[in-house]
Formats: structure tokens, sequence, C-alpha cells
């Protein structure tokens, strides 16, 4: 494909700033949906059955307030047009972040954080821990040495933290005693842990009331855990609720399958990309490689970047075909992030094949 322009200066990234912030959802459908059924259904699953939790999926209130698109974006973007032809659903920059620490080649602090909360989640619903309740945070902090090429090492946990709801009836010593036995000890690799490492559990002492009662905030949001925990970068975009036009999204995938497959093929051992839209364009404004001064083989950041534009097409429209982004599969990443899914493994986590581009 024609590339973004190949002259975009080295170390110079765009910015953006969304006017109207990331509450509009965007999805295009032709389907007749119960949505007040989905709803409910999806609180169930997470565990909102009682008023006591903060939430009743069979007695709360449904309110849908959903409306058309507006047919100035959908004219701009993808009415009359061929998959090439799709234009970006909205304006910004996307990022992919990938690192050799982890064998899903994702950033360790993030992917503990993230198993720890799906061990969470895990014997709360299979009844090892009977007292957990629907909500839950984890958090983790690594110390690591950089090294001399600019890599990543970690070295050990610092901290972990989880501040989950609880049943009233259940004592501190119990949520301890039984988040380190049941949650910690399964997930977090004893290497990584000594005397030294520091345990917050419940630090509160209390979290009887949660959910929406205890603490709301806007839907989708979370957009830093879905993708690294705070490494690389991130454009501001959330990605739940919006259909694959949206370049918040499919970008964001494209993106991270770029990173992944740089780092994946050897190239270097962390590897930032970033990418950005205008509205309605067809073609990528800018694309940026960063590998920290890890890059190997004797390739710049600038031969990454043009090695990316002979690989991967990141029109609109082919990142959702060569992505596969209209199958059903986003139900299984509205939690636990939707990077280094090896659980699920979605085609952007598929690193393509760049051994060709060795030389």
């Amino acid at each position: 494909m024609p590339g973004p322009r190949s002259g975009f200066p080295r170390g110079l990234r765009d910015l953006h700033q969304d006017r109207h912030g990331d509450g509009v959802r965007e999805i295009t459908t032709k389907a007749k949906l119960d949505y007040d059924q989905i709803v409910r259904d999806a609180c169930k699953d997470i565990g909102y059955d009682h008023e006591d939790k903060g939430l009743n999926y069979k007695t709360m209130e449904v309110l849908n307030k959903l409306e058309a698109q507006s047919p100035d974006i959908a004219q701009a973007v993808h009415e009359n047009k061929s998959i090439e032809e799709i234009g970006a659903g909205d304006q910004g920059h996307m990022f992919g972040y990938s690192s050799n620490e982890t064998a899903e080649l994702m950033p360790l602090t993030h992917s503990l954080a993230t198993k720890l909360g799906w061990q969470l989640t895990k014997v709360r619903k299979d009844g090892t821990c009977a007292w957990l309740r629907p909500d839950g945070k984890t958090q983790v902090t690594i110390e690591y040495q950089k090294g001399a090429d600019g890599s990543m090492i970690p070295i050990r946990v610092h901290t972990i933290l989880i501040s989950t709801q609880h049943a009233p009836e259940v004592t501190n010593d119990k949520i301890k005693e039984d988040l380190m036995l049941h949650v910690i000890k399964p997930i977090v690799p004893v290497k990584y842990m000594d005397d030294d490492t520091i345990f917050h559990l419940n630090p509160s002492g209390k979290f009887v009331i949660g959910g929406p009662h205890g603490d709301a905030g806007l839907t989708g949001r979370k957009i830093i855990i879905d993708t690294y925990g705070g490494w690389g970068a991130h454009g501001g975009g959330a990605f739940s609720g919006k259909d694959t036009t949206k370049v918040d999204r499919s970008a964001a995938y494209a993106a991270r399958w770029a990173a992944k497959s740089i780092v994946a093929a050897g190239f270097a051992k962390r590897a930032l990309v970033q990418v950005s839209y205008a509205i309605g364009v067809v073609q990528p404004l800018s694309m940026f490689v960063d590998t920290y001064g890890t890059g190997k083989a004797g390739k710049t950041d600038e031969q990454l970047c043009e090695i990316l534009k002979r690989n991967f097409d990141f029109r609109p429209g082919c990142i959702e075909r060569d992505l596969n982004l209209k199958k059903p599969q986003y139900q299984r990443l509205a939690a636990y992030g939707h990077m280094g899914r090896e659980d699920v493994m979605p085609a952007w986590e598929v690193v393509k094949d760049l051994s060709h581009e060795a030389w």
C-alpha cells in the first residue's frame, strides 16, 4: 500500500486533543437487540445479584438512550465505500507497545496485575473465597534495571496492592490470609518476591459497599488497563463500545500487532509504534517507531518504520479485514485487557512473520 508520509521527522510525534471527550460510543448494526436483557445478563455474569453487593440485575433500572449515528460521519467514513476506501472514524493517534520481558511480550507489571484480577474473579466465582464480592482492584509495582541496550529487566516485585469488596462478616485477617494463599501465590512467580516485598491487602480496612453505590464513573475509560498499564503511550481513546471503523480501537490493535511483530522478530527488545489519522481520510497521516535504543540487527527506527509500511496495511478498512475485527470477540476482551491475551488470542496477538526483512 502507499504508506504514511515517509519524511516524518525522527523524534517528532503527533499531539491530539479530543475536543468532545470520549463519552460517546458508536456501533453500527442492523440487528434488533434486547438491550435491557443484554445489560442485565452482563451484570448477572459479573456477580451483581443482590442489593447488598451494590446492584441487583433483577431489580435495577435500565435506561436506553441509544440514538442513530450522525449521517455526516457515516458518509465520510464508510457509506458506499469498498474496504480499501473506508476512512478513519475519528481523528487521533494510536499506540502499540511490546517488550520481551514476558512470554506474551507485555510489561510484567501489567501482566501480573491483570492475572491477579483474573484470579480474584476465579476464586470468587468457584467458591474458594465465598466472602469475595464483585468490585476489586489490583496493582503491582516492580523494580526494574535498565540494560545498557535500553531493555527493561524486572528484578523484584516491590509492592502488591489488592483492594476487594467483601462480605460484612469476614475479618481482615481472613481477607489477607486468603488473598495471599489463593490469589497471590498461584500467580506471582516466587523468584520475584523476597522478604522485603510489601503487601497492601485491603489497606482501607473495610470495603463492604462497592459497585455503583461505592464508586461510579464513565464506563469504557479504563484505557490504560486495557493496554499496557502505563508503559509505552496512549492516545486517549477508549476501546469498548466502538465499532471498528473507529481507529481508537482498530488502529490500537494494529499498532500492537506491529510492535509485537518487531519484538518477536528479534529486531528490538522493546518497541513503540504510533500511527495517526484524520476523520474520513483513508491513509494514516503519519507513523513513528521508537525502540528505546534496543534495536538490533543493524536496523534503525526509521528502517523499522519502513518495514512496517511494507508489511502492514494501516488503512482502517484493511485493518478491519486483516484482523477479522467483525468477528464476535469483544465480550471476553471487556475485562482483563485487550493486549497480551493469549487465552483468547485475537488476531493482533498472532505475530506476522518478518524474517524476510532480516537483512
